[in-house]
């Protein structure tokens, strides 16, 4: 009774319940029930047919359809079926088709009619998704690969008649899109290279293809991002990017579906209502040409079918600062020149049509095709062309241009660097460029033959010495000779500069022999002039030596001078003052005397009547004689003087003469004595 307890009731139990399922399945059997499961179906293989049924398939048929031995058609769904006698049939339970989510069934008959020739895929035969293997036969069905596709879910298929092998649904992720190429279909027309477009759902439904037409090879129409069930069989989805065009750039189409270009023309012209070349139908349809559009594609993202057009990204054309846009049309009607009689060296034309056009760009940025349209940068600010070997600007319009090299009338070469500075109007800049195609041209073909012509000649009318120290009026004549010579092609010239000047070795070897002899000389000179500030430093020296002395001398000499000074103003002071009264004194007398003169004048006239009167009273002698006492009486002269000098024979005269003789003796003996120390 232990041992019962264990596993083995359990084991035995089952087992008994397993013999007692054969049993009665086997009984079921033997009396032709049989019990299909709710999630399988049973496939039907009859053994032989009854006497008086029709016994034999025909020729090339896999599938039963009315009775005959072998596969039939028909299954047993889920329940209870009699009457299924196993010696005459033979059934096996298969389970249900399932297509999981994410999920197709692609399916492939084994029987039906034959594809007709030149087809590879079946035409799809209403059969509720290939369930009813009855209808698919007696409606035609083809034998081989299926249109249709069976979607995710679970389904009673006979599976001796079809095969079901699952494949990915197709996605299409953001930022790609599907391209199909169908294998199947009508064949394309001569000349065309991508098949018309035809509505069926996104490829899913193949029926509706081929009833459109669809045509066989790559189709015109893309497949968005999301999930598809597509057959692939029939259709092969390749992903490809869309079509994103960044800010500040263009996207320049080529299309390889349309009418042929007309002949002289190199892109098609803008086609209305195409959705920008998404809509390759409605592009074909409303006459659009194949190859190069005119047309671009701004910033965006596009869904363009790759089979159809191709796109490349490119810059946006840009007009800097200080420049214009002049714009070179390739397509377009024939314009009509607009510049009339005054300019003819080229057409300028209206903008839209082909040719220059005579409106500039202002600096920005244009979505111009660079494929169809040229944009040709004038720069209107003042621009600087350098004739300089190794010197060159950054627009790169004188890198090819190189020191001049010109001969002077005394036979030396010589080279010489050039500036040029020009200025091209806004308005004018259309027509630079209608001459000369682009500024390199106006360079090459204006400026460097007019500048190097100008400086060679110049040089030929003097020698060099002379051409290089009239550099300034060499400088002036060039602006204005240059200036006059540019304005026939609309440039204005605005400065001329010469740069360095590059004299021959042998000219500048005897410059610099004299140069340096000049310099020697002033050398000798400078060293004459040091030796003799040395001698005034020595003797500056030796006077520094005795300077005590020299000053104490000076300091001497200049009390003598002062000294000497003092007295010579003192004395011309006590002169003048001398002078003055001198001067005055001589003023009083000479007025004193006048005044007295004319006194004794009158005086005199009185005294002299008187005296005429007295002589003539008593005789001149006697009155002599009186008038001589009288003097000595007034004048206290010693009638009988101290000295006396006797002589002579006149006892009047001789007696008054030593008298006064005398008297003048002894006054110079008394002043004599007086002077004697």
């Amino acid at each position: 009774m232990e041992n019962l307890s264990g596993p083995l009731p359990y084991i035995l139990g089952a087992l008994l319940l397993l013999a007692l399922v054969i049993f009665w399945k086997s009984l079921l059997w033997l009396f032709g029930v049989i019990i299909v499961p709710d999630d399988s179906l049973g496939t039907v293989t009859k053994k032989f047919v009854l006497l008086g049924s029709k016994r034999n398939l025909p020729d090339g048929q896999i599938i039963a359809l009315e009775g005959e031995a072998g596969y039939q058609a028909q299954t047993l769904s889920p329940g209870l079926h009699m009457g299924l006698w196993p010696w005459q049939y033979s059934i096996d339970l298969i389970k249900f088709t399932q297509i999981p989510q994410g999920k197709i069934g692609v399916v492939q008959a084994c029987d039906g009619k034959p594809l007709p020739s030149g087809r590879v895929i079946a035409t799809d035969i209403d059969c509720n998704y290939f369930q009813d293997a009855l209808a698919f036969l007696k409606a035609g069905g083809e034998r081989g690969p299926q249109m249709k596709v069976i979607p995710p879910g679970s389904y009673r298929i006979n599976p001796l008649l079809f095969t079901v092998v699952l494949h990915d649904a197709t996605e299409i992720p953001q930022g790609k899109l599907g391209v199909v190429e169908a294998h199947d279909g009508n064949p394309l027309p001569i000349g065309r290279v991508i098949a018309k477009g035809v509505h069926c759902d996104s490829f899913q439904d193949a029926k509706a293809f081929f009833a459109g037409g669809g045509e066989r090879g790559p189709q015109v129409k893309i497949i968005p991002p999301g999930n598809y069930r597509i057959n692939p069989v029939l259709f092969a989805v390749k992903l490809e990017d869309v079509v994103d065009i960044p800010e500040n750039k263009i996207g320049v189409v080529t299309v390889k579906e349309g009418q042929p270009l007309p002949t002289g023309e190199i892109a098609g012209g803008e086609i209305p209502d195409h959705n920008m070349f998404q809509d390759p139908d409605k592009f074909i349809a409303n006459g659009g040409y194949k190859g190069l559009q005119e047309q671009v594609l701004l910033a965006g993202r596009y869904f363009l079918n790759p089979r159809f057009a191709t796109v490349e990204v490119v810059e946006m054309s840009t007009v800097p600062i200080a420049n214009v846009g002049v714009v070179i049309a390739y397509v377009g009607k024939e314009g009509k020149d607009v510049t009339g009689d005054t300019f003819k060296h080229g057409n300028l034309v209206s903008k839209g049509d082909k040719g220059v056009w005579v409106d500039p760009l202002d600096p920005g940025k244009y979505p111009i095709n660079p494929n169809t349209h040229k944009v040709v940068n004038v720069p209107t600010a003042n621009v600087v062309l350098n004739w300089a070997t190794g010197k060159t600007e950054a627009h790169r319009l004188d890198a090819n241009l190189s020191t001049i090299t010109v001969r002077s009338a005394d036979g030396f070469k010589f080279n010489l660097d050039v500036s040029q500075i020009i200025h091209i109007p806004r308005n004018d800049a259309p027509k630079v460029i209608a001459r000369f195609g682009d500024m390199s041209a106006l360079v090459t073909q204006v400026l460097e033959p007019t500048i190097g012509n100008y400086f060679r000649n110049a040089a030929q009318g003097s020698d060099i010495i002379e051409f290089l120290k009239n550099r300034s009026a060499r400088q002036d004549e060039a602006r204005n000779a240059i200036s006059t010579a540019l304005k026939e092609y609309n440039v204005g010239a605005v400065d001329t500069l010469i740069g360095d000047i590059v004299p021959p070795e042998e000219l500048m070897r005897t410059l610099t022999d004299r140069k340096i002899a000049e310099q020697e000389r002033v050398t000798y000179e400078t060293q004459r002039q040091a030796q003799g500030v040395r001698q005034e430093l020595e003797q500056a020296k030796a006077l520094a030596d005795t300077q005590a002395r020299v000053v104490d001398a000076e300091r001497k000499v200049t009390i003598a001078q002062f000294e000497a000074s003092a007295s010579v103003k003192f004395a011309e002071g006590n002169a003048k003052s001398k002078t003055i009264n001198a001067e005055a004194d001589a003023t009083v007398l000479r007025t004193v005397g006048e005044a007295e003169g004319a006194k004794i004048l009158a005086v005199g006239s009185a005294e002299a009547k008187v005296i005429e009167q007295k002589v003539q009273s008593m005789e001149a002698g006697n009155y002599a004689v009186v008038q001589v006492a009288e003097a000595l009486a007034k004048g206290n002269i010693k009638i009988v003087p101290d000295i006396v000098a006797g002589g002579g024979n006149d006892p009047m005269s001789s007696g008054l003469t030593t008298v006064l003789l005398g008297n003048l003796i002894h006054k110079d003996l008394v002043a004599r004595q007086n002077l004697a120390p």
